[in-house]
C-alpha cells in the first residue's frame, strides 16, 4: 500500500451527560428509527435481479446482461465500479460506527434499539455490495481480479474521516454521506437508463432506494439531538463542515494507481454522477432539514457555528465555479478495473 498522512485524532470519550442522553432516547429510536428497517422477508435480494444459476435458461440471460453492457461506455463503468467498492468496504463503515461510545456493542448481541438499527443497518447495506459485485461479474466488461484487490487494499486500510469515536460527529458525516450515496446511485440508474439498460437501472435505482430510508433514519436522530442538546450538536456540525466530509472509499487503491479515489472522483463529476454541486446542495439540504437557522438560545460559540454552516452552501458554489473556470482540458488514464481502457477524467 502507498505511504499516507492520517490526521492526528483526538478519540473522545463521550461525557456521562451525553451517555444519559442517548439512553433516554432507547425507546424513541425504537418508535422513530427502527421504522426505516424492513422486515428480511419484505426485502428485496441480489437474487431478484439477476438470472438463477439453476434456472432454465441461464446462460441466455446471462448473454443479455453482456449485450446491453457492450452499450454502456466505460467511464461510466468506472463510477460504477468505484461505487461498488464503497459498498464493498461495509465492514469498516460498521466498525466505526460501532466505535462510538454510545453505539458500542459490547455483547455483540445487545437489544437495545442502538445496537440492533446497527446492525440490521448493515445487514440491509450489505447486499448493495453483493448485488452490484455479481452484475459486473456477470458483464464482461471488467476486470474483477483489479477489482477484488481493490476491495481488499481498501478494507485493510480503513478510512481516516475525523470523526474522532464521538456520536455526534459520526452521525452528521453519515446523514450526510447517506444523501450522498443516495444521489449517486440514483443518477447512475437515470444514466443507465439513457443508455438503454432498464434492468441495470433497476439494480441502481432500488439500491438508491436503500440509502433514501437510511438518510432518512439518521437525519432524524440529528434532528432530535437538535432539539435536545443543540449548541453541542451544531459545534458539531461545524467541526465536521470545516474538517470537510471525506467520501468513505477515498483511500482506495488497486495496487498501481496512488491517486485512484480522486481519478474515480474525476470521471463521477464529469458524468455528472456525483459533483462538487451536490456536495453543497446536500450541506444546504442539511441546514434546511434541522432547522439550523431557526436555533435560539445558542452560547457565543454555537452562534459563531450556527452563522458559518448557514453560510458554507453559497461560499462551496462560488469556490467550483472558480475551479471550473480554471480547470483545464482533463486527460485520459488508463484504469485497471476495465483491463487499462482509458477513460478521460
Amino acid at each position: 500500500m502507498p505511504h499516507r498522512d492520517v490526521h492526528v485524532q483526538a478519540t473522545r470519550s463521550m461525557p456521562q451527560q451525553k451517555i444519559e442522553i442517548f439512553k433516554s432516547l432507547e425507546k424513541w429510536g425504537e418508535k422513530n428509527i427502527l421504522i426505516h428497517l424492513k422486515p428480511v422477508e419484505k426485502s428485496w435480494q441480489p437474487q431478484d435481479f439477476l438470472p438463477g444459476p439453476a434456472s432454465d435458461g441461464f446462460y441466455e440471460r446471462v448473454e443479455e446482461i453482456r449485450e446491453r453492457a457492450k452499450e454502456i461506455p466505460d467511464d461510466y463503468f468506472v463510477v460504477l465500479v468505484g461505487n461498488m467498492i464503497t459498498e464493498e468496504a461495509l465492514p469498516t463503515y460498521q466498525t466505526m460506527i460501532n466505535a462510538g461510545s454510545r453505539f458500542h456493542d459490547e455483547t455483540d448481541a445487545s437489544l437495545t434499539s442502538w445496537e440492533i438499527w446497527t446492525r440490521a443497518w448493515t445487514a440491509e447495506e450489505n447486499r448493495h455490495g453483493d448485488l452490484l459485485n455479481r452484475y459486473l461479474y456477470l458483464s464482461g466488461k471488467v476486470d474483477m481480479r483489479q477489482i477484488e484487490k481493490t476491495i481488499q487494499y481498501l478494507i485493510g486500510s480503513g478510512m481516516d474521516i475525523q470523526t474522532e469515536n464521538s456520536p455526534y460527529l459520526g452521525l452528521i458525516y453519515t446523514s450526510f454521506q447517506e444523501r450522498a450515496t443516495f444521489i449517486s446511485h440514483r443518477n447512475t440508474a437515470k444514466l443507465a437508463k439513457e443508455h438503454g439498460d432498464i434492468k441495470l437501472a433497476q439494480i441502481c435505482g432500488f439500491i438508491a432506494s436503500d440509502e433514501k430510508r437510511h438518510e432518512t433514519a439518521y437525519t432524524e436522530i440529528i434532528e432530535k439531538l437538535f432539539e435536545i442538546d443543540p449548541d453541542d450538536i451544531v459545534l458539531a456540525f461545524a467541526d465536521m463542515m470545516r474538517k470537510k466530509i471525506t467520501m468513505p472509499a477515498h483511500l482506495m487503491y488497486d495496487g498501481r494507481d496512488k491517486n485512484l479515489f480522486d481519478h474515480f472522483s474525476a470521471v463521477a463529476q464529469r458524468l455528472g454522477v456525483y459533483t462538487a454541486k451536490d456536495y453543497a446542495d446536500i450541506v444546504e439540504f442539511l441546514v434546511n432539514r434541522w432547522k439550523v437557522k431557526d436555533l435560539t438560545g445558542l452560547s457565543a460559540d454555537g452562534r459563531k457555528a450556527q452563522d458559518y454552516v448557514c453560510e458554507l452552501p453559497p461560499r462551496i458554489r462560488k469556490l467550483e465555479e472558480r475551479a471550473r473556470v480554471r480547470a483545464k482540458q482533463a486527460p485520459s488514464i488508463p484504469f485497471t478495473w476495465i483491463f487499462d481502457r482509458e477513460v478521460e477524467l
